[in-house]
């Protein structure tokens, strides 16, 4: 897939512009911008929704709760997280201030569309052979439509120039359910996406 700007021939580039991206309104009520991170030949890339309070503090992606659980999967899935390229769909942290707090919100459409940009560039320099998507946020930006997770998981799903895709929750959903077996049983759904993505993308490596 040929660059969205020829210009930017690295991830250190796409970085370092996205620093100071303004194409969409998200950037005036977050700390910085999170791009992504992780090896630029990784065969296998992770994208998430959005970063979180914690992430847009930091300045990484998934370092909060919901990172914790994806670093605990990737673990039980024997990925090696620093051989995995690790982003998301939207670069600024969404949010509404309560009190002290700043609370989630979920990106619109219009904002998911605006940092396919990154996105797509990110994809192209890496070309990773197989994309997860970590929840319907990522879904949506990879695939450029709506998609139901239940109905596409444990597919490997065609990507126009970027290799495959295979869809799953997003950590934080396992973060939001009561129940220790409902937590249990998700956990282990989400260690078999993994695993499932990593055998298809060392299947396609030279």
């Amino acid at each position: 897939m040929p660059l969205a700007h020829p210009e930017l021939t690295s991830l250190d580039d796409l970085r370092d512009q996205a620093a100071g991206c303004r194409r969409c309104p998200l950037w005036r009520h977050a700390t910085q911008t999170v791009f992504g991170e992780g090896p630029a030949d990784a065969s296998l890339m992770l994208v998430g929704e959005q970063p979180g309070d914690r992430e847009d503090v930091i300045g990484r992606p998934f370092v909060g709760p919901a990172g914790a659980v994806l670093d605990r999967a990737l673990d039980a899935a024997d990925i090696d997280r620093r051989d995995v390229y690790v982003t998301n769909a939207v670069k600024h942290f969404k949010n509404e201030p309560r009190g002290k707090r700043r609370l989630h919100k979920k990106p619109d459409v219009s904002e998911i569309d605006a940092c396919r940009w990154w996105l797509d560039n990110e994809l192209a320099v890496v070309r990773p052979a197989v994309v997860v998507a970590l929840g319907a946020t990522a879904a949506r930006a990879l695939l450029g439509k709506a998609v139901t997770i239940s109905a596409n998981r444990g597919k490997l799903i065609a990507l126009p120039d970027h290799g495959r895709a295979v869809i799953t929750v997003h950590p934080s959903y396992l973060l939001r359910l009561r129940e220790e077996h409902d937590k249990r049983r998700e956990f282990d759904l989400l260690v078999k996406d993994l695993r499932f993505a990593a055998d298809a993308a060392k299947a396609a490596s030279p």
